[in-house]
């Protein structure tokens, strides 16, 4: 374990991450039949790792793939299943880039083939609660891991989610979740939070997040995002989808002013630039 902590380094396997510049961007990849935005549209190796390409060359600093859909109802899938869709495109890719390649799962099995194939990052929406094996695997690869915060499960969380003050009830879960990392060998500096925007969130709780993330700042690792085309925008907006691209470059603006370090996105180009901007106002570039 690490002596002398940064807050602004993120070391992912043979990766490091140096936070203190401009914000990075995580490209969404899902390559599942059923996830909100984008179900269907990515699920054969071939298209996934074109789209993947993509994202790397429209500025994506880390391409996030997922298995399973864990958009509010949706229903777990079997390790194998989820193992049967991301082991393909993360081969497939390894052989075609060098881009930082994260899975996006609960699930230890998973984030265990994902990491020997090439992954560097597991992405895991429990915050390492879901599965008790999935902190010794992220130690066993030096691998980063993103923390995020839920609210009970992708199948139950968006009924009736209650806070006495969400803001704090989230850091003391995320702080809970580093201590259970730890002990099982993973390093601080391996560790990525995540408040978890639309997990177990009522339409309020997401904008105070946005609106009071600096407070996530007391954890003392970087803060990741994730608030690309999800439904507090739709709610607002009254629109699909597909039609929340400027709801989540204003969301993504407003993460990046209140001290995020990395946002996850579907629409690289049009976000990197908003994020070049935001940068610039928060005096990172």
């Amino acid at each position: 374990m690490s002596t002398q902590i940064s807050p602004l380094l993120w070391r992912c396997a043979h990766h490091i991450f140096d936070l203190s510049g401009r914000t990075l961007l995580m490209g969404i990849l899902n390559v599942t039949p059923d996830s909100f935005a984008d179900g269907g549209q990515f699920d054969q190796p071939d298209r996934a790792v074109a789209r993947a390409l993509q994202m790397e060359k429209e500025g994506a600093d880390i391409i996030d793939i997922g298995g399973e859909s864990t958009r509010p109802g949706a229903e777990t899938v079997s390790e194998q299943q989820e193992i049967d869709r991301v082991l393909p495109v993360i081969e497939l890719l390894r052989r075609h880039s060098t881009a930082p390649i994260s899975v996006d799962t609960w699930k230890s099995t998973v984030a265990d083939y994902a990491l020997a194939a090439g992954a560097v990052i597991v992405n895991d929406i429990s915050g390492c609660r879901f599965d008790d094996r999935m902190p010794s695997v992220v130690a066993k690869y030096n691998a980063g891991l993103v923390l995020m915060h839920i609210k009970g499960v992708p199948k139950n969380m968006q009924i009736d989610p209650h806070y006495e003050d969400v803001l704090e009830e989230i850091v003391d879960y995320l702080l809970r979740g580093i201590k259970i990392a730890q002990n099982a060998g993973v390093d601080l500096e391996q560790i990525v939070v995540d408040p978890g925007i639309g997990f177990g969130k009522r339409l309020k709780d997401n904008f105070q997040i946005l609106r009071e993330l600096r407070i996530l700042q007391k954890i003392g690792r970087p803060i990741l995002v994730g608030p690309s085309r999800k439904s507090f925008i739709g709610r607002l907006l009254d629109l699909p989808t597909d039609e929340r691209l400027e709801g989540t470059i204003a969301a993504v603006t407003a993460c990046i002013l209140n001290g995020a370090h990395i946002v996850r996105v579907h629409d690289v180009v049009e976000n990197k630039r908003a994020a070049a901007i935001a940068d610039a106002i928060v005096g990172k570039i």
